[in-house]
């Protein structure tokens, strides 16, 4: 992997897509993550904007896309714009509360190792 920030490094470029693919499509239906809680899910925790560049790239239309948002809970896309709607819609139709572009997010589950020795 490139450093924090980066783009991974050219050999594991697949294999980073390929793990945050899968975090996404684990995301059950009418629940939500926020990008880095995938990137975490996916082994590249910190990474939230990889995560957020590649579903913006993501041509895959069974990818359960919208469950993403942001780790506070509001859709990424600018509000009132097609993209803001649609995940909207989507997430309404699987039972999800959506006020004014905003989810509640679920609490993380603890983590013992990030609580003793603040390891994120």
């Amino acid at each position: 992997m490139g450093k924090r920030g980066d783009d991974p490094a050219p050999g594991d470029a697949d294999s980073a897509v390929d793990r945050l693919l899968a975090a996404v499509r684990a995301i059950p239906r009418g629940q939500v993550a926020g990008y880095g809680e995938v990137a975490r899910r996916a082994g590249l925790p910190g990474r939230a904007r990889l995560a957020a560049r590649v579903l913006s790239t993501n041509t895959d239309p069974t990818l359960p896309w919208h469950r993403v948002l942001r780790s506070d809970g509001r859709i990424a896309f600018p509000v009132g714009s097609e993209g803001f709607l649609e995940q909207g819609r989507r997430l309404r139709a699987e039972g999800v509360t959506v006020r004014e572009g905003r989810v509640r997010m679920p609490a993380r589950p603890l983590d013992l190792d990030a609580e003793v020795w603040g390891v994120r």
